[in-house]
């Protein structure tokens, strides 16, 4: 098989399109032949070796993947080869052929095409839970939503909307809002031409978001957070913006506000049930037709770098999906 290979951590470009040896499915393993692969942010630090999991070189990046079950191996029971999946398994996603856990694969819903199937898992995901279970949000809230044209923000941007909250969105181009309004955001604030801070208050009657969902941290934290009210809760998904910002603690306190890590990952391994009954739920939207994911771009698998690229660069919006 033809797979996309780390040999040496850096930057995207240094990833090379190899040969390697057909996999083979062990013990409560399924091997998938891929159909496309979704790139994300993960992927931009896993190569630069900045992530928190750190695979011994060589490895093939990719943590998800949609594609055909070629064969499992002794004890799976619930796929069967000719099955079509979903397999989220933090690397190896971006070659020809793909080995999985079974736990770790969903079954792709009916009538989805496998391109959007494969750029599904990851970004949904993290957001389902980060509004769900961490943030706890209700009905008639208020969430504003930073980097609200990227992978995570805009599938929070669809999520909030469904689970009845009112969505500010927050991106640095008019283009990146008007995507975010076209998938359910009420409102738009230009953080790079405009005052965070300022703008929230304003669109909020001086009240503030009840729940602050932010993959972008960097200069926009701060900001973001002194306009949360009482009772706020302040999501830490990531930084896409590249600093790790610092709050003052007395924020926090002063607000009765809460900071709440957002760890996905690490989520489905602690809480494995939970995060079945979110997939489910989220394979029923997606089924419903409630969800619409946006793929920007779609490449070949060998061009992998260049999507990575694209990412690092915030140069996508929505997902950007390899094909095999």
């Amino acid at each position: 098989m033809k797979a996309l290979v780390c040999t040496r951590h850096g930057e995207p470009e240094l990833l090379e399109w190899q040969e390697l040896p057909d996999p083979v499915p062990g013990k409560g393993q399924v091997l998938l032949r891929v159909e496309a692969a979704g790139v994300n942010f993960p992927e931009t630090l896993i190569i630069r070796n900045l992530y928190q999991f750190k695979p011994a070189l060589p490895f093939v990046p990719g943590g998800e993947a949609a594609g055909v079950v070629e064969a499992v191996g002794e004890g799976v029971s619930r796929v069967r080869p000719g099955d079509r999946v979903i397999a989220m398994t933090g690397t190896g996603a971006f070659a020809e052929k793909l080995l999985a856990a079974e736990h770790q694969c969903v079954p792709v819903p009916e009538g989805m095409p496998m391109d959007l199937a494969a750029g599904v898992t990851m970004t949904y995901g993290t957001s389902h839970h980060a509004l769900k279970q961490r943030a706890q949000l209700k009905a008639g809230e208020t969430l504003l939503v930073l980097g609200a044209a990227g992978g995570v923000g805009l599938a929070a941007v669809e999520l909030g909307k469904l689970m009845g909250a009112r969505v500010i969105a927050a991106a640095s181009t008019a283009e990146k809002l008007e995507l975010a309004r076209a998938h359910g955001a009420d409102e738009g604030i230009n953080y790079d031409t405009e005052d965070l801070k300022e703008r929230v208050k304003a669109l909020t009657g001086g009240r503030g978001a009840d729940v602050i969902y932010d993959p972008v941290g960097d200069r926009y934290a701060e900001p973001a957070f002194r306009s949360i009210p009482w009772n706020g809760r302040y999501l830490v998904v990531g930084f896409a913006a590249g600093e790790i910002p610092k709050l003052p603690l007395n924020l926090p306190l002063i607000k009765g506000a809460a900071i709440v890590g957002v760890f996905w990952g690490a989520f489905t391994m602690h809480e494995p049930d939970v995060h079945a009954a979110n997939m489910a739920e989220l394979v029923r939207w997606f089924a419903e037709g409630k969800l619409r994911p946006h793929i920007c771009a779609r490449l070949p698998l060998a061009e992998g770098g260049r999507a990575i690229r694209m990412l690092m660069d915030r140069k996508a919006m929505g997902k950007v999906i390899l094909l095999a």
